[in-house]
């Protein structure tokens, strides 16, 4: 993905690369164990202005309906439109990561996303001029576990507690400001998680070298599936009807609001030529939009609302 390019890649850069890589193989290996029906098919693609990835979904499963395990590793020439959106003066670009959203069959099992990135800036002599991560992983729950919830967050925090206690708050904050949809009075779209965007070396928020920063990704990552798939092992059982079908279609189309309108990664891939197909794996197989729909009051609809309308402490 990295060969013919113009611009003088860091060593980090290329690492990073084929760290995402490997990283891809290990998540989908685990998701299809414990799918044990479905297997993920590969689709290797490359971009025209520079780079390419490697598309990998799941369909149709036992556990998982639908989900997409992403790597890309793309660069160029940034488009004068996201460089005053990203107020750089900066013309050149490399941008790469892993992505991933898995959409389960039974609504009591949670939908999850995760993804982490990297990127590069470069000045007219094509030497690195700027360089940050960003990342984190959220669950969109359509009932609410607050056991289920609280694991997920606690094992977050505990990946991150060794490169400073005070980043899990100020992350998890950041998830509940960001995966929120605006256009619905602020509505969160799950239960959170963490966030963070724009994190550089020696950054003031996190104080971290840039090879500490990797090992902040790398550590991320590997609480990821420590956090989703017990969850998903308690919960891929339970029986359920139309009813929780219905809810599940609902909450789903403010899944597909929040990535169409307001996710940076979605918008940032379509303005830079990247892969239709690829960005928009994110979306559910299926969705719903009922005009003016309000579960019952005291229901388990309502409860996993209120917990969407107002964030909550978990640990």
């Amino acid at each position: 993905m990295l060969t013919d390019t113009p611009l003088s890649l860091s060593l980090e850069a290329r690492q990073w690369a084929s760290d995402i890589r490997h990283w891809q193989n290990e998540i989908c290996q685990a998701l299809e164990t414990e799918d044990g029906q479905a297997t993920f098919r590969s689709d290797t693609w490359e971009r025209p202005a520079g780079g390419g990835g490697i598309t990998r979904i799941i369909e149709n499963g036992r556990v998982f309906e639908k989900g997409g395990v992403n790597t890309s590793a793309v660069y160029g020439e940034l488009p004068e439109n996201l460089r005053q959106l990203m107020h750089t003066p900066h013309r050149y670009f490399f941008a790469a990561g892993l992505s991933l959203v898995i959409h389960p069959l039974n609504p009591y099992v949670p939908t999850v996303h995760a993804n982490w990135r990297y990127f590069e800036l470069y000045d007219t002599d094509g030497n690195v001029a700027d360089r940050w991560i960003g990342g984190g992983s959220d669950l969109t729950p359509y009932y609410l576990f607050e056991e289920d919830a609280r694991h997920f967050h606690l094992t977050l925090k505990h990946a991150m507690d060794p490169f400073g206690k005070n980043l899990y708050p100020m992350f998890k904050q950041e998830c509940d400001n960001y995966f929120r949809n605006a256009h619905r009075d602020g509505e969160a779209r799950g239960i959170g998680g963490v966030f963070y965007d724009y994190i550089r070396p020696a950054d003031t928020r996190a104080n971290l070298s840039l090879e500490q920063l990797f090992a902040f990704q790398r550590a991320g990552k590997e609480a990821f599936l420590a956090a989703y798939l017990p969850i998903v092992r308690r919960r891929k059982n339970m029986p359920y009807g139309e009813k929780e079908q219905y809810w599940q279609e609902i909450r789903r189309g403010r899944y597909v609001e929040f990535n169409l309108i307001h996710d940076r990664g979605t918008l940032f891939g379509l303005k830079t030529g990247g892969r239709t197909e690829s960005i928009l794996m994110s979306l559910p197989p299926r969705a719903r939009w009922v005009y003016q729909y309000q579960p019952e009051p005291g229901s388990p609809e309502a409860a996993l609302l209120e917990v969407c309308q107002h964030p909550r402490q978990w640990v």
